[in-house]
């Protein structure tokens, strides 16, 4: 989001609106009904940013990027994600807590967001990855004598955080274009 490579920059751009259909999707497990518009709303959005800059990254494809000499590290990164992700998962569904999933898969995700910020050199990955801490920090609070899935609130936290973040690394990747 904040990256000198304007192919990092596509690339956040049309991920970070991929993963916020994701997230969006993901809350419409057991939304609140008058959610469910804004959550189809984020979804459309969300692809609309997955095309238009998964295009852009394709057609800008020979830039440079942060990652140069760092591919082995990255896939480590998300190596460790996923399996941080599935592993917590696994005990969750085990104690019986399946609903908390979405909840632990936003935070490993969130989390996951600082060292990958160090491996883009984008700032703004890692204010994203802080924001959604935070705010999934303050959610857990409220969550803990519910009986609702956790996605209904970590679904749309992700979704607006990574629509929001997307939406700005649009406008900054524009001038580039």
């Amino acid at each position: 989001m904040l990256t000198g490579f304007l192919r990092d920059q596509c690339f956040t751009t049309a991920w970070f609106g991929l993963m916020a259909f994701v997230w969006f999707g993901w809350a419409q497990e057991d939304p609140d009904r008058r959610w469910r518009i804004w959550l189809g709303a984020g979804s459309v959005l969300g692809v609309g940013f997955a095309v238009a800059f998964g295009v852009l990254t394709a057609a800008n494809w020979d830039q440079p990027s942060a990652l140069e000499g760092k591919y082995a590290w990255f896939g480590v990164l998300v190596a460790a994600e996923v399996v941080a992700a599935g592993a917590g998962c696994l005990m969750l569904a085990r104690r019986g807590a399946s609903r908390w999933m979405a909840w632990w898969v936003a935070m490993v995700v969130a989390a996951h967001f600082l060292p990958l910020a160090l491996l883009l050199n984008d700032l703004g990955v890692a204010v994203a990855g802080l924001v959604q801490l935070v705010a999934l920090g303050v959610a857990a609070r409220s969550l803990r004598g519910a009986t609702t899935p956790t996605s209904r609130s970590a679904g749309p936290i992700m979704g607006a955080t990574l629509l929001l973040s997307a939406a700005i690394s649009a406008v900054i990747a524009a001038p580039g274009l």
